[in-house]
């Protein structure tokens, strides 16, 4: 499998990084953005208004035309989790059959609660899925800092050729084949980021910060475990090495906005009209329900929902977190 040519769909941070990523590589790259001005001084000037101060070299292309980008070896797909579908029904009529699309968002659809790459076989049936995911923000692969991610597909080969296709000195995937292990560490991770930056904002202490990304990732491993999520997939980049990054560094949106949270702004404010989306509000009711079908307790889920939800104050789920019943840790 030869990806000489790759198309991203999606113009934001994430997206121009991972363009600039597969032009470093030395493909091709055609990247679609809706916002025209974008589009504009990326082509005139090298620069994108989405990544400050970075100039992209080697040069890639822009486009507004949704479909010039889908005629492309692989399709990145790096638009919010929330807008998949909608994305994927309007990519159908371009997309070539077996045409490799990488899914690059991190999250569960909210109205249905399905993994992304379920969204996209229904949506988008003749693509072939992929997932890319791991500890990664868009200004160090920009500035090609070095970063390690994961790139996931039912078809190891496919997966392997991708890493192979986007691979380079300071950007290093690893493949694998569990695909749905590397989705569920890669959308939990974003809820259980919100409550470790709402320790931070209510200055509660780096030892309470570790303990509950410890505990997170305890419930993240009982959840991924009824799965059928591999151990190494759970230990490693796109699980525990993602949620790392984000509940320790307030450039992660999710951890900003629990910061935020924790210094007593409320929810409306921080997700009205102008803020920045943040995922792990997002998925944090969809996975309390996933817990719930598949009987797993999420204490620590359950807390993000129901403060986002205003049902409960940062306090009160302190409160009861710190109160439940003691048990043996394993």
């Amino acid at each position: 499998m030869k990806f000489d040519r790759i198309g991203v769909v999606g113009g934001g941070s994430w997206g121009t990084a991972l363009a600039l990523v597969a032009a470093r590589a030395g493909r091709t790259v055609m990247l679609y953005a809706r916002d025209r001005d974008a589009v504009a001084a990326i082509n005139k000037t090298g620069q994108s208004p989405r990544l400050p101060g970075i100039t992209l070299d080697p040069p890639l292309t822009a486009t507004t035309g949704l479909e010039e980008v889908l005629g492309a070896d692989a399709v990145l797909l790096v638009t919010p989790a929330q807008t998949t579908r909608k994305l994927a029904l309007q990519m159908r009529p371009f997309l070539a059959a077996d045409t490799p699309v990488v899914l690059c968002a991190k999250g569960l659809e909210h109205g249905s609660g399905a993994l992304l790459t379920d969204v996209l076989n229904d949506a988008l049936p003749q693509a072939t899925a992929a997932v890319l995911s791991g500890p990664s923000f868009a200004s160090d692969v920009a500035q090609g800092l070095p970063t390690a991610v994961t790139i996931a597909s039912e078809d190891a080969a496919l997966a392997d050729n991708l890493a192979r296709a986007l691979a380079s000195d300071s950007f290093r995937p690893y493949f694998s084949t569990d695909v749905i292990g590397v989705q569920i560490g890669g959308a939990l991770k974003n809820v259980l980021a919100i409550p470790c930056g709402a320790i931070v904002g209510r200055g509660l202490g780096a030892s309470a910060q570790a303990a509950l990304i410890a505990r997170g990732f305890a419930e993240l491993s009982r959840l991924a475990k009824v799965m059928g999520v591999r151990t190494e997939t759970l230990s490693g980049l796109s699980g525990l090495g993602d949620l790392v990054l984000t509940s320790s560094s307030p450039q992660s949106r999710n951890m900003a906005f629990g910061i935020e949270i924790g210094r007593g702004h409320s929810v409306a404010e921080l997700t009205g009209p102008g803020t920045k989306l943040v995922e792990g509000v997002h998925t944090a009711p969809v996975a309390v329900k996933l817990g719930k079908r598949r009987g797993v307790e999420l204490p620590i889920c359950e807390a993000v929902a129901a403060v986002l939800e205003d049902t409960l104050s940062v306090d009160e789920a302190l409160q009861m977190l710190m109160s439940r019943p003691l048990k043996r840790e394993s």
